[in-house]
């Protein structure tokens, strides 16, 4: 029986991250793209309960017809359970335009929110992201190549092996730049990525209001924002959410980093 896949991201059906995502494993079972109708960063695990979610079939990437919805990434993993008569086989999230590291962007980021979600219910999910500025970015020949080849070895693990022992999803940040020579790190997730600034401000009509924004702060070595930023590698960040102690160790994650690297390496034009 196949095994079935829900590509899903928070940029949006339009962004080319998700066409590459699908394009990565698409031949790996029965593979549904289920995913915002228009972008929805930073809604985290964001439900919406307070009005009507509309879905409608859209026909892109050479009339393939894929599902948009009018919610939030995380309401995107429950009806696709609806649509399917049950849970996946695993989640896969993303490319997200723009890095997500640390656990200051983990917990509001709507792309590592739909794997969380997925993850609630049981269902194995990894959730992919890149510091790039756009999406055009995406589209470089050996970058394109490089994101094919660590999201679909990610995505051939999970459905072999299931998550690593203790963790309940993966977070993968990609660099801006990759070649054969970029490592694969597991990395454990900074605390603050940004330091965050609120301005009042008045409007044209004289009535006050508020902007709140960041400013990037230098990371600690060894997390995941340290690695992406710095370091120019991937970061592998295996995710627990026991909010109470983490059960998992690192090591447990180990063969998926090394599977990655080594296809990475070998694949690699």
């Amino acid at each position: 029986m196949k095994k079935r896949i829900i590509i899903t991201n928070d940029d949006g059906v339009y962004s080319p991250g998700l066409k590459i995502l699908h394009d990565s494993v698409s031949d790996l079972g029965e593979v549904h793209v289920i995913a915002p109708e228009t972008p929805k960063s930073s809604t985290g695990l964001g439900l919406t309960l307070h009005k009507p979610l509309r879905v409608m079939r859209v026909k892109l990437w050479n009339e393939k017809s894929i599902i948009a919805v009018s919610g939030t990434p995380s309401d995107i993993i429950h009806i696709s359970v609806h649509i399917l008569n049950g849970k996946p086989d695993l989640v896969l999230s993303g490319i997200n335009v723009g890095d997500n590291t640390s656990l200051q962007v983990i917990l509001s980021s709507g792309t590592v929110g739909a794997a969380m979600q997925a993850s609630l219910l049981g269902i194995p999910s990894a959730a992919f992201s890149a510091d790039v500025k756009s999406p055009e970015e995406f589209m470089r020949r050996n970058y394109r190549r490089a994101l094919e080849i660590v999201t679909r070895t990610i995505a051939e693990h999970l459905l072999e092996k299931g998550m690593p022992k203790g963790f309940d999803l993966i977070s993968v940040n990609f660099p801006s730049v990759i070649g054969k020579k970029t490592k694969v790190k597991i990395a454990k997730p900074a605390r603050i990525r940004f330091a965050q600034y609120t301005e009042r401000r008045i409007d044209p009509q004289g009535r006050p209001y508020f902007w709140i924004y960041g400013e990037p702060t230098s990371p600690e070595e060894g997390t995941d924002a340290y690695i992406v930023l710095v370091e120019k590698n991937i970061a592998l960040t295996p995710i627990s959410l026991n909010l109470s102690s983490c059960s998992g160790s690192e090591d447990d994650a180990e063969p998926l980093r090394e599977r990655a690297e080594e296809n990475l390496r070998e694949k690699m034009l």
